[in-house]
């Protein structure tokens, strides 16, 4: 389970534009995660500004980086995004009140 801290490091990590592009290209490239040279060459960014926003978010735990031979392999972290994006919806709703509240939280929860 996620704490408030914890979410606070993970909504920071994202607060940035590049950040976030560089957690969507990676998002995008799915499992088999992409090498600084292939973020590079679809973000545009800079090596060395890169190599700073990979830092960022492998410290915020949104990538996990892996050695594979000379490459550095980045990967989104799915399962930790995933636990991310549910730290907000899990108080869908929760001050509603009346007769019809129970209804009303089954139709966001199918959003």
């Amino acid at each position: 389970m996620m704490d408030l801290e914890e979410a606070a490091q993970g909504f920071a990590a994202l607060g940035s534009e590049a950040r976030l592009q560089v957690v969507l290209t990676l998002v995008k490239a799915g499992h088999a995660g992409l090498t600084v040279g292939d973020i590079q060459s679809r973000t545009g960014m800079a090596a060395s500004t890169l190599a700073h926003h990979l830092k960022f978010l492998s410290s915020a735990s949104l990538v996990t980086q892996e050695k594979d031979g000379r490459s550095v392999i980045n990967r989104a972290a799915f399962n930790h995004l995933e636990n991310l994006a549910g730290y907000i919806l899990k108080e869908c709703c929760v001050d509603e009140s009346g007769p019809f509240a129970p209804f009303l939280k089954k139709e966001n929860a199918d959003d």
